[in-house]
């Protein structure tokens, strides 16, 4: 791996912090690229955050700034790429995994909790948009993760299995897996995966919510990354299959005692993700609606992001 050492975020660098890259392997063997954020003051042992998110991003973009963030109110934090994605490895490229991606969450507390100034016993976790859904799910089967904030999340396993808002019929649902299936044999003729267009090139005519995805993904002015997804490239075409039978929230009510905080915008299209979770979760949990956030608000807007409200909650709970 020759990872990036010049500062490549879409945010400025701070000056609270301590920053560098690391590795680490997950339980599949592959290795992970993220970004250490060490605050400059303080005491060890530190409270650990893992994070990553959203959906196709990197983690120089808004994950990373919530950990660098989160780093300068007293944490260590760790950005990672999600296998297949970034600078992590994996091949093929640009593929993910309901199962796999957990598992990364997982593979970045085994990281942090072998560092020296990091107490094992306090270490939570931030996913978000689509990792809000593999951090729920991570925290559910991880109990070293003491809690867990979902921000703007996702459930990626219900929305490729069923359509926004379950709109899916029967029918179009078995269409799109034979669809899916025809593709299997393309691929395994070709001896490499297709891949879609290229991820948020507008043509007119989209909906809102993808019109703000590309302000966000496009605009180098903002989030663009030449190495994420849903800025420079696309997913390979068959990369809903396992999303579409492995619900990712099926026992999201274990993640209790361990506390849970969704946050969501109060004009986000995705807001029924987090209000679904919340209803199925167990105590103790809380949902925030940030007035007039939209999804992509809090990718990295600063004034939307309750991060006041994020870091009394681990500060509570770590």
């Amino acid at each position: 791996m020759e990872l990036t050492q010049d500062w490549d975020k879409t945010f400025p660098k701070s000056d609270k912090v301590d920053h560098r890259k690391v590795t680490f392997t997950n339980r599949y063997g592959i290795t992970l690229a993220g970004d250490l954020y060490t605050p400059k003051n303080g005491k060890a042992p530190f409270a650990a955050l893992a994070v990553s998110g959203p959906f196709g991003a990197v983690k120089e973009q808004s994950s990373g700034l919530y950990a660098q963030t989160m780093a300068e109110r007293g944490f260590v934090t760790l950005a990672f790429d999600p296998s297949y994605t970034g600078e992590s490895t994996g091949e093929p490229r640009n593929v993910a995994s309901p199962d796999i991606n957990s598992e990364d969450f997982s593979a970045a507390v085994d990281c942090l909790g072998l560092l020296d100034n990091v107490n094992r016993d306090r270490i939570g976790i931030i996913g978000i948009c689509g990792f809000g859904g593999m951090a729920l799910n991570a925290a559910a089967v991880d109990k070293r993760i003491k809690a867990v904030v979902a921000s703007t999340m996702y459930d990626m396993s219900r929305v490729m299995s069923k359509g926004y808002f379950d709109s899916t019929t029967a029918q179009e649902r078995t269409e799109a897996l034979e669809q899916l299936g025809r593709q299997r044999w393309e691929d395994a003729e070709k001896g490499s995966p297709a891949y879609g267009p290229v991820s948020l090139e507008l043509q007119g005519g989209e909906p809102e919510f993808v019109v703000q995805y590309a302000a966000y993904y496009k605009s180098k002015d903002r989030g663009f990354h030449p190495r994420a997804i849903n800025s420079n490239a696309a997913w390979t075409v068959t990369n809903p299959l396992s999303f579409m039978n492995m619900p990712l929230l099926s026992y999201i009510d274990e993640i209790s005692p361990r506390p849970m905080l969704l946050i969501h915008g109060e004009k986000a299209h995705s807001r029924y993700f987090s209000e679904s979770a919340y209803e199925a979760a167990a105590e103790p949990k809380e949902l925030v609606i940030v007035e007039g956030a939209t999804h992509t608000d809090l990718y990295d807007q600063m004034d939307k992001i309750p991060f006041d409200k994020i870091t009394g909650f681990f500060n509570d709970n770590l």
